[in-house]
């Protein structure tokens, strides 16, 4: 089978990770496969926040348990040690389904260097406050950019979960 149809039907959601730390280099060849992604009209109007400083990606934590609504020893990336935030240019009318690409190559590297991933929401929600934004501009992103999700990373803790039946009916040819 070809490698990337391979990948494609192996890669799960990933919710229990270990605690060990992403190398550097894996992180960046992640986000490289995100920056690949197809962009609507080549436009490329994305940017991803690679975050493996513990105190950051435990407040980015914190934040999004609480707008998620769980009790607040919940860790909503699931003990992942890297957190890849992906967001997309306001201004450009397909910034989700961009951001969208760039989570699904994201999710693709991952597996296929071995680690696992998972795609959690409310990136959105913590990029409209003031304490996010400002983040962005201390890192030079100066234009208005909307949250997509989180692509959380890091090292299964247990098996690979089997892929469940695909349901029927969801395929149709116009021959």
């Amino acid at each position: 089978m070809n490698e990337i149809i391979k990948a494609i039907k192996e890669r799960r959601s990933i919710r229990s990770f270990k605690n060990d730390p992403v190398p550097h280099d894996l992180v960046s060849q992640i986000a490289e496969a995100g920056l690949y992604a197809a962009s609507s009209r080549g436009k490329q109007a994305t940017v991803i926040v690679a975050v493996t400083e513990k105190n950051l990606r435990d407040r980015l934590s914190s934040v999004n348990c609480s707008i998620g609504g769980w009790k607040e020893d919940f860790d909503p990336f699931y003990g992942a040690p890297a957190v890849l935030i992906v967001l997309g240019l306001k201004e450009n009318a397909n910034h989700v389904y961009d951001g969208s690409l760039v989570m699904g190559n994201m999710m693709l590297a991952a597996h296929s260097l071995g680690l696992g991933s998972c795609w959690i929401h409310r990136a959105r929600e913590e990029f409209e406050m003031p304490e996010f934004r400002a983040l962005l501009k201390e890192l030079g992103v100066s234009e208005e950019y909307v949250g997509i999700g989180h692509c959380a990373v890091g090292y299964i803790d247990g098996e690979l979960p089997p892929a469940p039946e695909r349901k029927a009916n969801r395929l149709f040819f116009v021959e």
